[in-house]
């Protein structure tokens, strides 16, 4: 019984967050457009899939200037497809650069 409220106040939770992504695939996008090289696509959360369970993720990436990702900071989403986005940018690669924040949005749908 408990579990069922805990979903339930997650899933309102999700939808007051950030919209639900209408796309049919997995999405990203880079506001600063820092070149990406390598992208590694995020595990979707069987909880959230279970729950039929979409939105958007948005995350702030600190990038090293050897384009490797140092720390990943969430900024909005549900907190069921949060952990799973936040490990998935952390594999990602960019092109070597400055020390820069990336703000990426990554859009989930069930």
């Amino acid at each position: 019984m408990r579990m069922r409220y805990v979903l339930l106040l997650a899933l309102l939770f999700s939808y007051c967050i950030g919209p639900v992504g209408t796309a049919q695939t997995q999405q990203s996008s880079n506001s600063n457009g820092r070149k990406l090289l390598q992208r590694i696509d995020p595990r979707y959360p069987e909880m959230a899939r279970r729950m039929n369970l979409g939105g958007v993720v948005r995350v702030v990436a600190d990038v090293a200037p050897d384009g490797t990702v140092r720390k990943v900071e969430p900024v909005g989403g549900s907190p069921l497809l949060v952990q799973a986005a936040e490990e998935a940018v952390l594999k990602w690669k960019f092109a070597a650069g400055a020390e820069s924040k990336e703000t990426l949005e990554l859009h989930f749908t069930p």
